[in-house]
C-alpha cells in the first residue's frame, strides 16, 4: 500500500486528544498527483464538488494514505460522493469494492451500468457479509474507509458496533489502514447523544476499534469544523447539507457548515 507522506505534528487547541486517543495530531499531508487528478475529474458532480470545501477529500485520501494500485474497500458508499473518485483512482492499478448491505447498491451498481468506462471496475461486495452474495476476501483489502457510518451502527442493536469493526478487521491484509470521518461529540457530552444526535464521541470510535484488534496510527484535524456546537434541534441533521428544519434558520445553518468531524486512522498489525 503506498504510504502517506511523513508529516510534521503539532497540537490542536480547539479539540484536544482525548485521553483514550493520545496521540499527537497530523498536520495536512501532501497530496499524491494520482488523488490530486481524481478529485479534478470532470466526470464528478457539481453537487458533490461543492462539498469539497467541507469533505477535503484529497487530503483525507492522502492522509489515510490511499494509492493508485491499493486494494480499498468503501463501506456504505450511499449515493457515491467517495465513489466518485475512488473508482477511477484505482481503476488502472489497483480494486475497488463498494460494500455495504446488498440492496443498497443498487444505485452504485446502476452508475457502474451506465458509465463502464469510469466505474466498470468497481467489484460489489456485500457488508455485513450474509453469504447469500460477493464478500470481501479477509485478509485482502489494504485500506477500509468509512465516511459517516459508525453513529448508523450505534442507532442499532448493541453489538453492531463491534460486530462491524470485527468483520472490518478480518478484511484487511496485516499492516492494513481502516479510516474513519465520523460526525465529532464533544468528549464531556453526555454519551446518550450517540443514540439520537448523529454525533459520536472520539474515545467510543476509539474504543470500538481498539476492541477488535486496530491500534490508532494517527489523528487529524482536516475535517474539524470549530463552529459547529453540536446542539442542534435535529442533531446533525439540522446542518448542510440535509438542513432538516428547511428554511427555519436556514442562513444560521449555511454559515455554520457541515458538522465538525473526526479524522482517524488505525492500523491493522502485523501478524
Amino acid at each position: 500500500m503506498a504510504a502517506s507522506a511523513q508529516h510534521a505534528e503539532h497540537d490542536h487547541a480547539h479539540h484536544p486528544a482525548p485521553a483514550a486517543a493520545a496521540h499527537a495530531v497530523e498536520a495536512v499531508p501532501a497530496v499524491d498527483a494520482a488523488i490530486v487528478a481524481a478529485v479534478a475529474s470532470s466526470h464528478r458532480s457539481p453537487a458533490n464538488v461543492a462539498r469539497d470545501t467541507y469533505r477535503h477529500p484529497a487530503e483525507t485520501l492522502a492522509f489515510f494514505g490511499v494509492g493508485a494500485a491499493d486494494t480499498v474497500v468503501e463501506l456504505y458508499p450511499g449515493g457515491g460522493w467517495y465513489t466518485e473518485i475512488l473508482a477511477p483512482l484505482t481503476k488502472a492499478s489497483g480494486r475497488f469494492y463498494a460494500a455495504a448491505p446488498w440492496k443498497s447498491l443498487a444505485g452504485i451498481q446502476q452508475k457502474a451500468s451506465e458509465t463502464p468506462d469510469i466505474y466498470g471496475a468497481i467489484q460489489f461486495a456485500e457488508f455485513p457479509a450474509t453469504g447469500a452474495n460477493p464478500s470481501v476476501t479477509p485478509d485482502s483489502a489494504d485500506v477500509v474507509l468509512t465516511f459517516r457510518n459508525v453513529h448508523n451502527w450505534r442507532f442499532g442493536p448493541a453489538a453492531n458496533p463491534a460486530k462491524a469493526f470485527e468483520d472490518i478487521y478480518a478484511m484487511l491484509k496485516p499492516g492494513g489502514v481502516l479510516g474513519v470521518v465520523e460526525h465529532r461529540l464533544n468528549e464531556d457530552a453526555d454519551s446518550a447523544l450517540e443514540q439520537s444526535s448523529g454525533y459520536m464521541k472520539e474515545s467510543s470510535v476509539i474504543a470500538y476499534a481498539v476492541a477488535a484488534g486496530f491500534k490508532l496510527d494517527a489523528r487529524s484535524e482536516i475535517n474539524a469544523n470549530p463552529r459547529d456546537t453540536k446542539n442542534h434541534p435535529k442533531g446533525v441533521w439540522t446542518l448542510p447539507p440535509s438542513l432538516s428544519l428547511k428554511d427555519v434558520d436556514r442562513d444560521k445553518y449555511l454559515a455554520i457548515g457541515e458538522s465538525d468531524r473526526m479524522t482517524l486512522r488505525f492500523i491493522k498489525p502485523a501478524q
